[in-house]
Order: C-alpha cells, then sequence, then structure tokens
C-alpha cells in the first residue's frame, strides 16, 4: 500500500483532511491564573469534546510561543478522506508524526496511550498511530 503524507502546517494539505489547527495557552485555557489551581487532577482541555470554538485559529503551527507560560494546547480536528491523490485509504493505517522540543503529549480523542503518546527531549520526533484502519 502506498504511502501518504500530509504536511498539517499547509493549507492545502489541511483542506485534503478538512482541518485547521486551534491553539490556546494555559494548562486550562481562558481560565485565570492560566487555569494552574493547587487541586486540578487533570485539564478538561484533553478531552475530544473540549470546546475549542474560542481558540486561536493557527496557520503557522511552528511559530513560536515561547514568551512567558508557555503551556499550550494545539488541536486539529480531522476528517479521513476516501482517496487522497486518486488513492482509497480504505483500510490504511493513520500515523500522526511531529516534532516537541522539550515535553509534549499526544491526545487522540480525549485519550492518551502513555507509552507513546509521551514526548519528552529537545526536538524529538514523534509519531503515534491515530487509526489502524481508516474510513
Amino acid at each position: 500500500m502506498p504511502r501518504i503524507a500530509l504536511d498539517l502546517n499547509k493549507a492545502e494539505d489541511r483542506r485534503e483532511i478538512k482541518s485547521e489547527w486551534r491553539v490556546a495557552t494555559g494548562l486550562v485555557p481562558g481560565e485565570p491564573n492560566e487555569g494552574l489551581t493547587a487541586r486540578l487532577r487533570a485539564t478538561p482541555a484533553r478531552l475530544a469534546d473540549y470546546d475549542d470554538s474560542g481558540w486561536k485559529v493557527c496557520g503557522n503551527i511552528r511559530e513560536s510561543l515561547s514568551e512567558g507560560f508557555t503551556f499550550a494546547w494545539y488541536r486539529i480536528a480531522i476528517t479521513v478522506p476516501e482517496r487522497i491523490a486518486a488513492v482509497p485509504l480504505a483500510g490504511s493505517r493513520v500515523w500522526f508524526e511531529t516534532n516537541i522540543d522539550n515535553y509534549g503529549e499526544i491526545w487522540i480523542n480525549g485519550q492518551i496511550d502513555r507509552s507513546t503518546g509521551v514526548i519528552v527531549g529537545l526536538n524529538a520526533q514523534h509519531r503515534v498511530e491515530v487509526s489502524g484502519s481508516a474510513v
């Protein structure tokens, strides 16, 4: 089966999967003190149904957010089409690959696989499986 790679920082590739990046800073975006409270067990921003409609649409995910508090959430909702570049995707595996500087977590549909979804290291390349069988 051919491999198809999309660069999700490119608008034309995001159009293939009907998506856009959204970004917001803070452990709990929009909350006072960036959502940092003594008894917060987990941020609701990790949940699949968390309302990100007020977050900034981000056309360049490589844009630095290194000013002040730098905890940030990047979210993207995708729709896997039946075909990309005339290649049928039914039954294909879907992967998300990224490069993380310092620390990151990859949550898919509100879930994280702690063995593959946590990234630690400087400029660490990482990928996780989104779906074992697309479409």
